[in-house]
């Protein structure tokens, strides 16, 4: 039987040998020890008798977005469900946090069309390429697929603007 759960301490060499063996075959940006310790928090894992088997995480962009990122499923434990049942867990966080849209970059259309996200142009992601992208090696060549879900959160006027707007 297989559990979703918090990433712990103990999880990272393995988050990162899962991560990067799928980075190897140029399916997803490699992770770092630092970079997957740094952003524990933000990592779910699937465990399947005491081994994880499954990894993705959830980091905010700003007040109206949060990305899904570095999502594989080992080859083995591939065919069940467990990318799905990741990325609803994770949706599930961003909707609760009240983030009003969940991105994905990713070779995997077809998969996240299924999962209910639909592509938008990457252009129109100013403060993901800014703050992310430029600083990727794939940069400004990347060949992902942007791809969003709304969840239930009404986007309003942007908190950020709110606190620019606000003086003391």
């Amino acid at each position: 039987m297989a559990i979703i759960r918090a990433a712990r301490m103990s999880d990272v060499v393995e988050i990162v040998k899962l991560i990067n063996s799928f980075a190897k075959e140029g399916l997803l940006l490699p992770r770092s020890l630092q970079s997957v310790y740094e952003n524990l928090l933000a990592f779910r894992v699937i465990e399947e008798e005491g081994k994880v088997v499954g990894t993705a995480g959830l980091h905010i962009l700003e007040d109206d977005m949060a990305e899904i990122r570095s999502l594989v499923i080992s080859d083995d434990a591939q065919g069940k469900g467990y990318g799905r049942w990741l990325v609803e867990t994770l949706f599930d966080e961003a909707e609760a946090l009240e983030v009003p849209q969940v991105l994905a970059l990713t070779y995997q259309e077809a998969f996240f069309a299924r999962c209910g996200f639909h592509v938008v142009e990457k252009m129109t992601l100013q403060r993901k390429i800014w703050k992310d992208c430029a600083y990727c090696t794939k940069f400004p060549a990347c060949d992902e697929v942007a791809m969003i879900k709304n969840t239930r959160v009404v986007a309003t006027k942007s908190q950020f603007a709110e606190r620019h707007l606000v003086t003391d």
